[in-house]
C-alpha cells in the first residue's frame, strides 16, 4: 500500500509540472509591456509637476508612449486571443488523466511491486557460469519442450542423464537422438547401455538388440562389444564371453583406454580372475576394475548388494521376465536356494495368467532343478 502511494504522489508531482506553465501564462497574459508603458506614463506627469520637464517635451513623450502602449495591447490582445484556451484545456486533461493512465498501462504488464530488490551480490552470483547441474539439465529440457526435435539438444541432455542417474529419462533422450539425428552404431550403444543401467545392470532383450544394431552398422564399436560379452557372461556362455572380448584386445590399439576393463573381464570368464559369476547382474566398468583387487567378504558383499537391488526392482516392476530368471539363478550362485525358491514363487505370482511369459520364466529356470 505505501508503494502504490508513493507512486500516486510521483504522478501528481509530474501532473503539477507539466500545469504549472499554463497557469501562469493564463494569469500573467497582457501584464508585461502594457504595464510597463503606464508606469512611464504615470512618471511623465511626476516630472512635469516637479519642473524637471517642459509641457512640449512632456507632450511628445506621452505621444510616443501611448503610441507603444496602444501597440503593446493590441499585441497582447493577438495573443490572448490566439493563445487558444481550447488547447490550454486539452493539454490540462492530458495532464490529469492521461499521464497516469499512460503510467499505469505501462507498469501493469511490465511492473512487479512485490518481487524483493537483487543486491549486486546475489546478481553476481546469478551469472556465475558454474551453475548446478540441476539448473542447467532444466533450461535444456525447457528449451527441448519448445524445441522437441532439436537432436542437438537431446545429445546434450543424454549423457548428463545418465550420469546422474535418471536412466529411464536418458533411454527416452538417446531414442530421441536417433529418432531426430539420425542413427548411427554409437547412438545404438549409447541406448543399449543406457537400456541396460536402467534394468540395474541386467542386459535386457531390448538391450542386446540396440547392441546388435550397433555391430551390424560398425563392427569395431567398442562399447557394443563389450556389453555383447557382458551380455554371453550373463547368459552362461562364458566361452562367447571369452571369445567377443579376446577378439577386441587382439585388434585394438596397444594404448587403447578401454584394455585393462576388456583384460579384467577376460580374466573373469578365464577363471583367473574373481569369478562373479555368469548369472549376476553386468558391473559397471569401474566397479569390473575394482573387484580385481578386493578381499573375497568384500567382494561377496559387493555381489549381495547387485542382487539385492535387483530383487527390488523386480519387486516394483515385476514385468521383467528375464529379470526374475537372472535373481534366481543369482540366488543360486550365492548358494541362498532357500532365496532362490521364494524369488521363483513372486516371479510366477509377478507373471500372473500371461500364458507366453509363465513359458519364458519356466524355460529360463528348468535346468536349474527347483521345481524337484
Amino acid at each position: 500500500m505505501a508503494l502504490w502511494f508513493v507512486f500516486a504522489l510521483m504522478t501528481a508531482a509530474a501532473t503539477f509540472a507539466v500545469l504549472l506553465p499554463l497557469g501562469r501564462k493564463s494569469a500573467e497574459a497582457g501584464g508585461t509591456d502594457v504595464a510597463v508603458y503606464k508606469d512611464q506614463l504615470a512618471e511623465v506627469g511626476r516630472d512635469v509637476a516637479a519642473g524637471l520637464i517642459g509641457p512640449a517635451e512632456a507632450e511628445a513623450a506621452r505621444v510616443e508612449i501611448g503610441r507603444r502602449l496602444l501597440a503593446a495591447a493590441e499585441a497582447d490582445g493577438k495573443s490572448v486571443a490566439g493563445s487558444a484556451p481550447g488547447m490550454r484545456k486539452a493539454v490540462s486533461l492530458v495532464a490529469l488523466i492521461g499521464l497516469p493512465l499512460i503510467a499505469i498501462g505501462a507498469y501493469l504488464p511490465l511492473g512487479s511491486p512485490d518481487m524483493p530488490d537483487m543486491p549486486l551480490a546475489s546478481r553476481q552470483q546469478n551469472t556465475n557460469p558454474n551453475q548446478s547441474v540441476v539448473s542447467l539439465i532444466a533450461q535444456v529440457e525447457a528449451h527441448l519442450e519448445k524445441n522437441p526435435t532439436d537432436a542437438r539438444g537431446w545429445t546434450v541432455l543424454a549423457p548428463v542423464l545418465a550420469r546422474i542417474g535418471r536412466h529411464d529419462e536418458a533411454v527416452r533422450a538417446y531414442r530421441n537422438i536417433i529418432t531426430y539425428g539420425g542413427d548411427s552404431a554409437a547412438s545404438r550403444a549409447d541406448l543399449g547401455e543406457a537400456l541396460t543401467m536402467a534394468a540395474n545392470g541386467v542386459i535386457t532383450a531390448d538391450a542386446k538388440a540396440e547392441f546388435d544394431r550397433a555391430v551390424a552398422q560398425d563392427a569395431d564399436e567398442v562399447k557394443a562389444r563389450y556389453f555383447l560379452g557382458l551380455a554371453a557372461e550373463q547368459d552362461g556362455r562364458g566361452t562367447d564371453a571369452a571369445a567377443i572380448w579376446r577378439a577386441m584386445l587382439e585388434k585394438g590399439p596397444a594404448d587403447a583406454p578401454w584394455r585393462p576393463v576388456v583384460t579384467a573381464a577376460l580374466t573373469r570368464v578365464g577363471g583367473k580372475g574373481p569369478n562373479l559369476g555368469p548369472n549376476l547382474p553386468a558391473l559397471s566398468q569401474e566397479t569390473v576394475a575394482a573387484t580385481e583387487g578386493m578381499a573375497t567378504d568384500d567382494r561377496n558383499a559387493m555381489i549381495q548388494g547387485m542382487v539385492d537391488r535387483l530383487a527390488t526392482r523386480l519387486k516394483q516392476d515385476g514385468s521383467d521376465v528375464e529379470g526374475w530368471v537372472r535373481l534366481v539363478r543369482a540366488y543360486l550362485v550365492l548358494g541362498d536356494r532357500d532365496k532362490a525358491k521364494s524369488a521363483l514363487a513372486d516371479a510366477r505370482q509377478a507373471v500372473g495368467s500371461d500364458a507366453e511369459r509363465l513359458r519364458k520364466l519356466n524355460d529360463g529356470l528348468k535346468e536349474t532343478g527347483l521345481d524337484g
